[in-house]
């Protein structure tokens, strides 16, 4: 039996990047021969339960985001800040997700290519029961006394949450002013939904500085 196609996916992709060090976006800079989003994009483009994708894009991409959307890829503009964007996007899905059409909203930041979709579908899988948060070990943190700072998690993307919830989550936090530090932070502040951490994966980094774009694309010629 094929699994329902209830959820939708959110590909954040309206930041500036400005640490990478490159006047261009850094999400539409090349990796392995495609813009770092496309890789980000194709992970939940046809993935089993996804049936609803929105890009969230800065408005001044838009002439490079067009050729990356494809058919059925909803382009959005985003707000000022990340949490703006999300709320963005959850308006465009906000009639669905009333009509019971969506009921599960993953989100998910476009510098993060190589998600993979066994990851994907572990975090949609739990997102129907809960709040579903990727996140895997932390070996290299110490305190400030030089100590090794045992179970700390990097947290990942993508975040999943029942649809309902995380919409009236969002909304609350705008009529109260409230920013929180990432998705889970405002659904624990709004929501009375269980979040769980489901296991991340190592290779799922975040473009965040150059050096990161030759790591990733050795990554990617592994295939490890």
């Amino acid at each position: 039996m094929a699994e329902r196609q209830t959820a939708a996916a959110v590909v954040l992709a309206s930041g500036s990047g400005t640490r990478v060090g490159a006047e261009l976006n850094k999400v539409y800079l090349p990796l392995a021969g495609r813009p770092v989003l496309a890789w980000s994009l194709a992970a939940f483009a046809g993935a089993p339960g996804i049936g609803t994708v929105v890009l969230v894009i800065r408005p001044r991409d838009a002439g490079l985001a067009a050729p990356l959307a494809g058919p059925g890829v909803e382009v959005v503009h985003g707000g000022a800040t990340r949490q703006e964007s999300e709320l963005c996007a959850l308006r465009q899905l906000a009639g669905r997700i009333g009509a019971g059409e969506i009921d599960t909203v993953l989100i998910h930041d476009g510098a993060r290519p190589l998600v993979s979709r066994t990851l994907v579908a572990d975090v949609l899988a739990a997102a129907r029961h809960g709040g579903a948060v990727p996140g895997v070990e932390a070996h290299d943190l110490a305190t400030a006394e030089g100590r090794p700072l045992t179970g700390a998690v990097r947290v990942q993307t993508p975040q999943g949450f029942p649809a309902a919830p995380l919409l009236a989550a969002y909304l609350a936090a705008e009529r109260d002013g409230f920013t929180g530090t990432d998705t889970a932070s405002c659904m624990q502040q709004y929501a009375d939904v269980p979040v769980r951490r489901v296991p991340g994966d190592e290779r799922n980094i975040k473009i965040t500085y150059a050096h990161d774009l030759p790591i990733a694309e050795r990554l990617l010629a592994r295939g490890t």
